[in-house]
């Protein structure tokens, strides 16, 4: 009956050290499981050298992006402009394909006229049109211009002449009325302040035609009539310096600000 009592003993003892065996084996991890675990999933990227740290190029690349970032936050949220400065200023970019915008030369770019030049060329105008009316007054009534008559200043001659009819059909007076009312509409501060250009042109043009004008007839009045109307002379006088005025104005003020806006629009296109 011993015999049996040990064979059990001794079959439970191996039973027991191989449950042990077992049970140790268990604990122990499995080093392809770990190998898998630590490879990752197909097509991940491979960690980077001991200590989980990244690359030297991972950490650069870090670095300069964060210091863009501060750099945007240092200027106000945005980015820094093309010279590498801070972004406190707008950088404005030209969109591709976008045509490029041209001047336009003599629209804007005069500047305006001196106030000397305009009270000047106001006040000729106005005394020139209250000889003009006067002058008209006394041909449609028939009177004769307040005038000495000695010598060759003889005022009733010369306003009563044929020469005082432009054609033989528009009197002289009334035409010199028209050119004063012209002048003081264009000559007003109002006129002055247009910045269109007919109006600087026309304004030309009428002191041009008109100191043509005087000079015919200054040259009727000496040569064929013989005679000379003071008041006449005084609408010749004025008429020359508003053309003086003028021209001055459109040669030394309007023209080299022409001159400088029409290079600057040749060099855009070209």
């Amino acid at each position: 009956m011993s015999k049996p009592r040990n064979r059990q003993v001794r079959t439970g003892g191996k039973t027991g050290a191989q449950q042990s065996a077992g049970r140790q084996a268990s604990a122990r991890p499995n080093t392809q499981t770990m190998n898998k675990r630590q490879a990752g999933p197909a097509g991940a990227r491979p960690p980077g050298p001991a200590g989980g740290r990244p690359a030297a190029g991972t950490q650069a690349a870090g670095t300069q992006a964060g210091g863009k970032q501060a750099g945007g936050k240092q200027g106000g949220g945005q980015p820094a402009g093309p010279s590498g400065g801070s972004g406190g200023g707008k950088t404005v970019r030209s969109q591709p394909g976008a045509p490029a915008r041209e001047p336009v030369a003599g629209r804007g770019a005069i500047p305006p006229a001196p106030r000397w030049l305009i009270v000047a060329t106001l006040v000729l105008s106005i005394i020139g049109l209250g000889i003009s009316v006067y002058l008209t007054i006394d041909h449609l009534t028939g009177a004769v211009p307040i005038c000495t008559s000695k010598g060759i200043i003889n005022c009733a001659n010369v306003t009563t002449s044929a020469e005082s009819k432009v054609f033989g059909i528009f009197p002289v007076s009334e035409l010199g009325l028209a050119f004063f009312v012209f002048m003081v509409a264009v000559n007003s501060p109002w006129g002055w302040r247009m910045k269109h250009p007919a109006v600087r042109w026309v304004r030309l043009a009428s002191v041009i035609v008109g100191i043509g004008f005087v000079l015919y007839l200054v040259y009727a009045e000496l040569f064929e009539v013989g005679n000379i109307c003071l008041w006449c002379t005084g609408v010749h006088i004025l008429t020359f310096f508003l053309f003086a005025l003028v021209v001055f104005d459109a040669v030394f003020r309007q023209a080299p600000v022409n001159a400088v806006a029409q290079a600057s629009a040749k060099k855009m296109k070209g």
